[in-house]
């Protein structure tokens, strides 16, 4: 059951009515967490996590090569599937500068867990994820909630024809078999990204994704024979689309989606668009600490390891202000993204 602070009877304000004492709700918050020390880097918490994410990485394709031509060892891409979400996870953290010190430190990192390690670009997903960050749920302006395979407004339902009209109706049950193939997506979707682009990022992102890809395939094809091969690369991949999906789909779905025209205040746009996943160190490692999205949102430079001892503090200050702040479970929270998708598609059943 989702657990909510009061909210004012009509969450869209304008922003001179955001704060009647003369300045946005979010300044006094971000003061506390400034003074809190909590927006100071942390290199020791981030390079224990990438040295044992590398580690890891090496011992299951270790483990692959030690198991040899056996179906079983197919089994092996889910931890590698598993582990290359822990990839993703830092190569998000160091979009956000939550890392290294330096724009340029956190760009290095970003172009060799994401590009390199992953074949995912992080300059097509530092776009899209910041776009998403300055206008969360918003339509017109948040790629996630933008035209595709999936409705997110009856609107958009509406518009679907073909196939995608029948995806829609059934997007509910769809959603969590679609996501087997978002791994291969997010790939596409990174070397589609480079058509246009400066001649330098084209090089530098491109020449990397290749270099994952002659990798990635000429380490698969060598270790294992090639029914096995094939077989262990779909098998990480879905299972990587999977849970990757999984971790993004509850934080904003079936929230608040501002109407065309409204304007909110930082504190409001970021809050009442967002949804907490409650739960103890566990939900923390298989979300990336994006179970704390509210706090991520709001503060998306504090680096992930903090987000669990800024909660109290936007709880506090919601509380303070008169501002809801959504917060559930695991299961919970996945029951309200499902239902949003079906109420979405219910005109066109």
């Amino acid at each position: 059951m989702a657990v909510t602070l009061p909210a004012p009877p009509v969450p869209s304000v304008s922003r001179s009515a955001e704060s009647g004492r003369g300045g946005s709700d979010f300044t006094p918050l971000a003061r506390r967490v400034r003074a809190s020390g909590l927006l100071e880097r942390r290199p020791g918490y981030y390079a224990r996590a990438i040295g044992l994410n590398l580690v890891a990485t090496a011992a299951v394709w270790g483990a692959v090569a030690w198991a040899g031509a056996s179906w079983w060892t197919v089994l092996l891409g889910v931890p590698l599937a598993v582990i290359a979400v822990r990839t993703a996870f830092l190569g998000h953290d160091a979009g956000h500068r939550q890392i290294a010190r330096t724009a340029r430190g956190n760009r290095l990192l970003g172009l060799l867990l994401g590009n390199l390690l992953l074949g995912m670009g992080h300059g097509w997903w530092s776009d899209k994820h910041n776009r998403h960050h300055a206008n969360p749920n918003h339509v017109g302006k948040d790629p996630d909630v933008g035209e595709g395979i999936l409705a997110w407004t009856e609107e958009q339902a509406g518009r679907q024809r073909g196939v995608l009209r029948w995806v829609a109706r059934h997007q509910a049950l769809l959603f969590f078999p679609l996501l087997t193939l978002e791994g291969v997506n997010l790939k596409v979707g990174s070397l589609m990204f480079l058509r246009g682009r400066k001649r330098r990022d084209q090089v530098v992102e491109g020449g990397l994704l290749l270099a994952h890809v002659v990798g990635y395939l000429s380490l698969a094809f060598a270790l294992l024979p090639v029914g096995q091969a094939l077989a262990l690369i779909a098998v990480q991949h879905a299972v990587f689309g999977v849970h990757l999906g999984a971790v993004f789909a509850p934080n904003h779905k079936g929230m608040v989606m501002p109407e065309p025209g409204e304007r909110w205040g930082h504190l409001r746009r970021q809050v009442l668009t967002s949804r907490n996943v409650r739960g103890g160190v566990v939900t923390d490692w298989a979300f990336g600490g994006l179970n704390y999205q509210i706090e991520h949102h709001l503060f998306p430079s504090v680096p992930r390891c903090n987000l669990r001892r800024v909660r109290p503090l936007v709880r506090a200050h919601c509380a303070e202000v008169g501002v809801s702040y959504a917060e559930t479970g695991v299961v919970g929270s996945y029951r309200l993204a499902l239902r949003h998708m079906r109420e979405v598609g219910e005109p066109l059943r």
